[in-house]
């Protein structure tokens, strides 16, 4: 039972949702998350998860959290800087940082509490942020939790950022100004430019701060965005997460030494929350093996990716200006947006509509995540139930 207070909020603020096509409905998966999940007792082809990789379900992975489990027990018992360090946490920050080609890396419980913790840790309301207008929600609540001015700069315009970094370092306000920004934008698919960001970071002394969640896994052989480009020692703060393409859970920092020294015993996420399972740890040294010693897995990715965008477009869906797998179907209307989802689903496609708050008003899509572990006929599958639903309900 709730209050008559709190229920007089909520009622009208669901039903209201409801109306506009804004309430997201929850599917639970009756198996593992794969290329395709069962739900309902249905089986369903399956682009909405982040798992790009496959390794949610990969054996390699099961086997080696089964081994960590029996080796350090199903809980780390403490946060980290009592005694909830394990010999497996410092082995999975080490392979993190050799990874990303970083003096060091600091695991944390999800990508949010890296966002979280980190921002805060280093940015005060002496500070300013430079913050892209797309950004991810995690790195808006850390950039509000820092107490820093927050300043909102056009996506991916790098004239405006230029003319707000001078604005800002010139001002004689802030003792440091940062910027940052995703290196895959989740919603829409493109990359973030990092060369031009490097180089106006350079001119004004700004930090510089890329949350790389899409792009870990994805990009740069799976090092990521930031290696890409090539600018590994470019970047200041490198974020990503253990639970997209590394398919656990968990997010880390990675960057220099002293950086990583600092979050240690400033990041609140890492001093007052219980550490990673062993487990978790296991399984995410076991995918980063698998990304160096398997790149075909990644590359199998990046064909999906083309493959299923190339069809979609010939259809004649608008899939925006993705650089990356990540392919959105633009409709617009949040209403049509979630008849377009449901229609899917009807015909086997499970393809989550994402509408506001997630992304502006009037921009409702139905986001397309292919993985290395979707096959050619599951596409083409796909592809075919595109044709049908978008032509039945005037998309096409």
């Amino acid at each position: 039972m709730t209050s008559k207070v709190l229920d007089a909020f909520l009622s009208p603020q669901l039903a209201t949702l409801r109306e506009q096509g804004l309430y997201n409905e929850i599917d639970a998966l009756e198996g593992p998350n794969g290329a395709s999940i069962q739900i309902h007792g249905r089986e369903l082809i399956n682009l909405s998860s982040n798992n790009y990789l496959g390794f949610a379900n990969d054996a390699r992975l099961k086997e080696k959290a089964i081994e960590a489990t029996k080796t350090f027990g199903v809980g780390a018992g403490a946060v980290r800087t009592i005694n909830g360090t394990m010999s497996i946490h410092d082995e999975l920050e080490k392979k993190i940082a050799a990874f990303k080609h970083t003096e060091a890396a600091i695991a944390f419980q999800s990508g949010f509490n890296c966002n979280m913790g980190a921002i805060s840790a280093v940015m005060t309301k002496k500070d300013a942020i430079i913050s892209d207008e797309l950004n991810h929600a995690s790195i808006i609540d850390g950039c509000r939790l820092s107490g820093a001015k927050i300043i909102r700069a056009r996506h991916q315009d790098m004239e405006h950022l230029r003319e707000l970094a001078k604005a800002a370092t010139e001002s004689g306000e802030y003792e440091k100004v940062m910027y940052i920004c995703d290196g895959v934008f989740s919603m829409d698919g493109d990359v973030a430019k990092l060369p031009e960001i490097v180089e106006i970071a350079e001119e004004f002394g700004l930090i510089t701060y890329v949350d790389d969640a899409h792009g870990s896994g994805v990009m740069g052989a799976g090092a990521g965005t930031v290696k890409h480009f090539g600018l590994s020692d470019k970047i200041d703060f490198q974020i990503g997460t253990l639970s997209k393409a590394i398919g656990v859970v968990g997010g880390y920092v990675a960057g220099s030494q002293k950086l990583i020294d600092w979050l240690k015993v400033r990041a609140r996420p890492f001093l007052f929350s219980t550490s990673l399972t062993p487990s978790s740890a296991a399984a995410c040294i076991e995918a980063f093996d698998i990304m160096e010693n398997s790149p075909e897995t990644i590359e199998r990715l990046w064909e999906n990716g083309r493959y299923l965008k190339h069809g979609l477009k010939e259809l004649g869906f608008d899939i925006g200006h993705s650089e990356t797998p990540i392919t959105p179907c633009l409709i617009g209307d949040e209403n049509l947006t979630q008849q377009f989802s449901r229609r899917l689903l009807e015909e086997g496609v499970y393809a989550k509509a994402i509408v506001f708050p997630t992304v502006p008003r009037g921009t409702g899509r139905v986001r397309n995540m292919p993985t290395a572990a979707h096959t050619r006929e599951m596409l083409d599958e796909v592809l075919a139930v595109y044709a049908k639903v978008g032509k039945e309900l005037g998309v096409i």
